[in-house]
């Protein structure tokens, strides 16, 4: 466990949803510890809990395969590298700071971010929607978050109720 999400650390720069695909694919397509359904209900706790999204998810599953032990293994390994990396860069800050390499690899890494959250997005949609029902939840939440401006909060509780309401 400790070497599946240290490998993902390792890889997945971009932040938590950028993650989303490898995740996907270690957790549920190679490992098999997770199904589809229970990845998308993983994400729904990942997010309404304090903290990074990664982490979260990490410690989640963790848990959920090997309980309290399995839960640090699975944290610690998705940190490690990133954590190192921290650490060089903040040493070297004003180095990276100056330097037109590092410039362009960010400047490069961008795009690749925002299409992994797509994938993701894509992924996660594609087996979210289970019926006509959640794609207008989905239309009436994004009202309330984008054009309403609804406190992103209140949306999460709006959308609780409405899978009360429709789904129970």
């Amino acid at each position: 466990m400790y070497a599946t999400f240290l490998a993902i650390g390792a890889v997945a720069f971009g932040g938590g949803y950028a993650m989303l695909p490898l995740f996907e694919r270690m957790i549920v397509d190679t490992h098999g510890w997770l199904s589809i359904s229970q990845f998308l209900d993983m994400l729904a706790i990942a997010q309404i809990t304090p903290g990074p999204i990664s982490i979260n998810s990490a410690t989640f599953i963790g848990f959920q395969i090997k309980g309290v032990i399995g839960a640090a293994f699975a944290t610690v390994g998705l940190i490690s590298v990133p954590v190192v990396l921290v650490g060089i860069i903040s040493t070297h800050q004003k180095r990276f700071k100056e330097s037109r390499i590092a410039q362009g690899i960010f400047i490069g890494l961008r795009p690749a971010f925002v299409g992994l959250i797509f994938a993701s997005v894509y992924s996660v949609a594609d087996d979210a929607y289970v019926d006509i029902y959640s794609v207008f939840l989905f239309v009436f939440l994004l009202v309330l978050l984008r054009g309403l401006k609804l406190h992103p909060i209140l949306v999460i509780l709006v959308s609780a109720v409405m899978g009360l309401i429709l789904y129970l």
